[in-house]
């Protein structure tokens, strides 16, 4: 027998998994690297005894992938599993892994290929409603035109299109090269065209409205006669190619009773040709399944697959295999970005847009199939990651790229969350969804809503889609959350008290500066009653701007610190972003203090090999003001620049600085610094971006605490948040008497004492 080829993990590839795991799912998540450069037939064995014996060993045969789960669930206990490749047996086995599934495990398992659309309704449409609900919702709408929002959506939605001109097919780039402001313009009039066809022709067919649907029609084929090998393409604009596949997709599925066959195959075989792009691209050239971090790629299952091999099933053989792909891949894999706490390491931002496509294609499969993704435990907790690290009266207070930087959280994170309480019946997320629609109850027409959401469709939806869902009592929220998947920790005094809220964000993330993170390791961020005090600086000018690439990604953006005046790697090589990690190594919540440490060493290592060690000590003391602690160790003598941003000037008086806000202030203090403050300064100029990016902008303010040289030193902080004109009075008493200094920090009566390694004193 040929030995098996069992590739190493890398940093960019998929992991063997369970290793020694004790699972919180039942059945196991296999997934494995793959045997080579393409794709492979695989089997895999799974048993309770290590030798594998005969009649007590399960096989799975003619895998097609790297990745599977099993259509039934296994008893508690402990397990064995090891795969080969397929080829009539005549390959080794891989070595043999362990792993135990707990007593307490979520049930999740997966039903076969064979079985898996046995439910499904061979008509149209397929997406969203059938047959029997549509005639289900036109009798409720019978009675009441206000139906889960009907007459709302069609005020707003439909009659925004009836009688408009469809949209002309967008045009390429100068030169075809890429230019931001077409870009955008270019796919917000794609997403009008999907809900121009999708409006007219659920409001069509829902109505029995021939004018209606006769304009959907007219639409459709429009869009079926562009070109899709043109601007729409997904290799030359995926965002642009990703809306005109499902636009293509619903239109094909709601209005295919309407359609001549000459009609049909028009729409179908162009839907087909979109779909194969994305398809090829995913599964074929981008292989996903083993390199793992590739955002649009992954977003597209949801977005293009799902939704356009659910309407093309039963005429293309390919169509059933690319789906059973995404629905194993979101039933295996996903999410690449977090784990089983619910974070998201791209950043709120992005989990908004995520957590939009990949619910609604759920929804879709759940329709269709009875597949009920929302038990696996990423989806059970996942809202708790904007409720506690983008709090509803927070702005300018997150991390990674954010489209809406400088805004509320909106409200598709609104919407987002309140499907996730349809689904947790979470009263808390359900607080969050009123919470926003209170404040503001109109939906802003900033490009991230108009160019990806139409909010009264998604709003009619949910209100027949959770139509039964029972909201339970809210419960009082953490003052400390820690998401060990994606290295952010949040602490919430106050989360449901505006008045008095602090909140205070800070990461140190295994997942590095990839994708949309950046180089911001052991970072943070402040917000206090009211108002940022200490922001994530910069603008969203578009992805691969200067402000991106220049200021944003890099260390000098963010509240961190410049080691002998260089940061963490913040370019584009994903090798390089992925191995510039930090760790949060430890959370405790003690009675009179919140204690997080994390070390951002690694993150540095591509411009500063020397470094040797990188920790910041985070003290939230009595629930009142920060201490913190940063220690650098390096081979030869080094200096620091300790950062801070802010969106107006910083006050400075000696070693201590102020932030004067309307509602809040924050006083900062230098309480040490081992080797020597040489030199405290501020700047509002955005190093390295293009002039014309910045115009009608407003000013920041950019601190740097330099230090003196040493190879050893350890820098401790002050910061008080208050409230604008509060007395907040913290003395800070030194003792030095020993061999190690000791600093007593007094306020309100209560006394904190902090031990500072006395080794780094000159």
């Amino acid at each position: 027998m040929r030995e098996l080829p069992e590739t190493r993990e890398s940093v960019l590839s998929i992991k063997y998994h369970p290793d020694g795991q004790v699972l919180m799912e039942n059945p196991p998540r296999f997934t494995w690297v793959p045997s080579g450069s393409e794709d492979l037939q695989y089997r895999l064995q799974l048993s309770a005894f290590e030798d594998f014996p005969e009649g007590k060993t399960e096989e799975l045969r003619h895998l097609p992938y790297n990745f599977c789960t099993l259509d039934h669930i296994l008893e508690p206990g402990t397990y064995y599993w090891r795969y080969s490749l397929e080829e009539e047996n005549e390959y080794t086995f891989s070595r043999i892994r362990r792993f135990e599934i707990s007593e307490s495990a979520v049930k999740t398992p997966l039903p076969s290929r064979e079985m898996r659309y046995s439910n499904g309704d061979s008509g149209h449409p397929r997406i969203w409603l059938n047959g029997r609900e549509i005639a289900e919702f036109q009798k409720e709408l019978e009675q009441d035109c206000s139906y889960c929002r009907f007459e709302t959506f069609y005020r707003r939605s439909v009659m925004d299109y009836k009688d408009r001109e469809f949209v002309k097919e967008p045009l390429p780039y100068p030169e075809n090269k890429r230019v931001i402001p077409l870009w955008r313009q270019n796919y917000m009039d794609c997403q009008e065209a999907l809900c121009h066809i999708r409006s007219l022709a659920v409001a069509g067919v829902l109505l029995k409205d021939r004018e209606l649907i006769e304009q959907a029609k007219e639409s459709l084929m429009e869009m079926a006669s562009w070109d899709s090998e043109g601007p729409t393409k997904r290799d030359y604009n995926d965002e642009c190619a990703f809306r005109v596949a499902y636009g293509l997709a619903f239109g094909y599925d709601w209005l295919y009773g309407y359609l001549t066959e000459e009609e049909r195959s028009q729409v179908s075989r162009q839907l087909f040709v979109r779909t194969k792009q994305v398809a090829d691209h995913i599964i074929a050239r981008t292989r996903i399944h083993y390199s793992l971090y590739d955002s649009h790629a992954v977003r597209s299952l949801s977005s293009v697959i799902i939704p356009c091999c659910i309407a093309l099933l039963g005429e293309y053989e390919e169509a059933r295999l690319w789906l059973d792909y995404a629905i194993e891949y979101l039933s295996v894999i996903y999410t690449p970005w977090g784990g089983e706490d619910g974070g998201w390491a791209e950043g709120a931002g992005y989990w908004t847009t995520a957590m939009a496509f990949v619910m609604e294609a759920m929804n879709t499969v759940k329709s269709y199939t009875g597949i009920d993704l929302y038990q696996r435990p990423f989806f059970q907790k996942t809202g708790n990651f904007p409720l506690y690290c983008n709090p509803v009266d927070t702005y300018r207070a997150s991390f990674c790229d954010q489209s809406n930087l400088g805004d509320y959280p909106g409200h598709k994170v609104a919407f987002n969350i309140r499907q996730l309480a349809g689904v947790t019946g979470s009263g808390n997320y359900q607080w969050f969804y009123e919470k926003v629609m209170e404040r503001e109850p109109e939906i802003s027409q900033e490009f991230y809503n108009k160019g990806w959401w139409d909010f009264y469709f998604d709003d009619m939806v949910y209100r027949y889609d959770y139509r039964d869902s029972i909201i339970k009592e809210q419960e009082e929220p953490p003052l400390v959350s820690w998401f060990r998947d994606v290295g952010w920790v949040a602490i919430n005094k106050d989360l449901k008290n505006f008045d008095d809220h602090i909140f205070f964000l800070t990461k140190s993330s295994p997942y590095g500066s990839v994708s949309h993170s950046h180089g911001d390791q052991n970072t943070f961020v402040l917000f206090a009653y009211g108002e940022p005090l200490i922001i994530q600086s910069g603008y969203y000018i578009g992805f691969n701007s200067s402000m991106h690439r220049q200021w944003r990604r890099q260390t000098k953006s963010h509240n961190t610190i410049l080691i002998n005046g260089k940061g963490q790697y913040g370019e584009m090589d994903k090798v390089r972003q992925l191995k510039a990690r930090g760790r949060v190594e430890a959370v405790e919540e003690r009675v009179d203090f919140v204690y997080i440490r994390e070390n951002a060493t690694n993150s540095y290592g591509e411009q500063l090999p020397e470094l040797k060690n990188y920790t910041r000590e985070i003290y939230f003391v009595n629930q009142s003001y920060f201490v913190m602690v940063d220690s650098v160790e390096t081979e030869n003598p080094s200096s620091i620049d300790w950062l801070l941003h802010s969106q107006v000037p910083f006050e400075l008086a000696g070693e201590k600085f102020f932030i004067h806000r309307e509602r809040a202030e924050l006083e900062g203090r230098l309480v040490y610094c081992s080797s020597g403050i040489a030199g405290i300064s501020q700047s509002d100029v955005f190093e390295g971006v293009a002039e014309e990016e910045l115009k009608g902008l407003d000013n920041q303010w950019h601190l740097d605490v330099k230090s003196g040289r040493a190879l050893k030193q350890v820098l401790v902080t002050l910061l008080i948040p208050k409230k604008a004109g509060q007395q907040k009075p913290v003395n800070v008493i030194k003792d030095d008497q020993g061999m190690d200094i000791f600093y007593y920090f007094d306020c309100d009566g209560k006394t904190f004492s902090l031990k500072v390694d006395g080794g780094c004193r000159h």
